[in-house]
């Protein structure tokens, strides 16, 4: 019998399969449901900056109604109620406090509480109140799309890492960071947030791209969930950054298989993040990954996840470079001209 147990964040985990940030964590029967089926771990689905703003504006609303001079002003902010918006930030701060406490009474399984944003606003007292509502670990999913040309990749860095040192100075618990591959020197940023007080580091974050409706001439959203294909990056990241900093390392992209697990453990991955492939299949699909894991590791006498771990990242492989240039002239000149027009 494999031994399938990891470590990830100081917790100690049953197997690498945790269940990503997702609208699966919404409730609590679909959390017991994942738990039996073998996920060793959840993150909660993100409260958003955008709700802790909303708010916060909504009680300011709320204490001053009434006092206002201008009655202009009113509309500097949508109202998201009225406009039927705010269903799709999910639910409110105070909600989401009290739906990670349910979790945490409700399963055995780590909880790990998720906030998304990019400044420090409210998140503070969010953090301390995910950490008293019992989170065992709090993932910060940084996603920011910078479009003014006048502010320089080192100040957005220095806002993330601010965002770090604040957050880590007011909780006790874990923080994992969930990036996106969007950094000039990506190994250097990870360090940096690992001295600001980051335990574990998150590949990627997806960016969801908007679409164009040339008949309503209007940009809307287009949610397409990850394929196998979309492992590489993050793979290649963490096998890069394997063994130099100090750190835990989880993949959340492209996780659809008991192969891409094994692929992300080698590459030096604690954990296997999935949501999309449990949204496709089913709960049940989690047992029939771990089923392919365990018989994987017996057909190729691995007795264990930590044996694994690592053994394919950049540190560790005859050919350290083919994680970097020489696998992209490569794959260039390995281009078939049979098959060229």
């Amino acid at each position: 019998m494999v031994d399938l147990s990891t470590s990830y964040l100081g917790l100690e985990l049953k197997n690498p399969l945790v269940a990503s940030a997702s609208p699966l964590s919404q409730k609590v029967e679909t959390v017991r449901q994942l738990e039996g089926a073998g996920v060793a771990a959840v993150v909660m689905y993100s409260l958003f900056e955008e709700q802790i703003i909303y708010d916060s504006l909504r009680l300011d609303r709320d204490l001053s109604q009434g006092t206002e001079s201008f009655a202009e002003a009113l509309t500097f902010f949508p109202d998201l109620a009225a406009q039927g918006e705010l269903n799709q930030y999910n639910i409110g701060p105070d909600e989401y406090v009290d739906n990670l406490h349910n979790l945490k009474q409700a399963v055995d399984i780590p909880i790990i509480g998720s906030l998304n944003g990019v400044t420090n606003g409210g998140w503070i007292e969010y953090a301390r109140k995910i950490e008293t509502a019992g989170a065992d670990a709090l993932e910060l999913n940084i996603y920011n799309l910078s479009t003014d040309p006048e502010v320089t990749s080192q100040e957005i860095e220095n806002e993330y890492l601010d965002l770090v040192r604040s957050i880590r100075s007011s909780i006790e618990i874990p923080i994992a960071i969930k990036l996106s591959p969007f950094f000039t020197n990506l190994p250097n940023f990870a360090r940096n947030l690992v001295e600001a007080g980051a335990n574990g580091l998150v590949f990627f974050n997806r960016f969801y791209q908007p679409d164009l409706d040339l008949e309503e001439l209007e940009v809307v959203p287009r949610l397409v969930l990850s394929s196998s294909q979309e492992l590489r990056l993050p793979l290649r990241w963490i096998a890069i950054l394997y063994g130099r900093i100090a750190a835990d390392l989880a993949l959340t992209t492209g996780i659809h298989t008991a192969e891409d697990v094994l692929k992300a453990t080698m590459a030096g991955a604690n954990a296997s993040m999935m949501a999309s492939t449990i949204l496709k299949y089913g709960i049940d699909h989690v047992a029939e990954i771990l089923d392919g894991l365990e018989f994987w590791m017996e057909e190729h006498e691995y007795e264990s996840i930590t044996q694994m771990k690592g053994s394919m990242s950049q540190q560790a492989v005859a050919e350290p470079a083919e994680f970097e240039r020489a696998n992209y002239i490569k794959v260039l000149s390995s281009f078939d001209l049979r098959f060229a027009p």
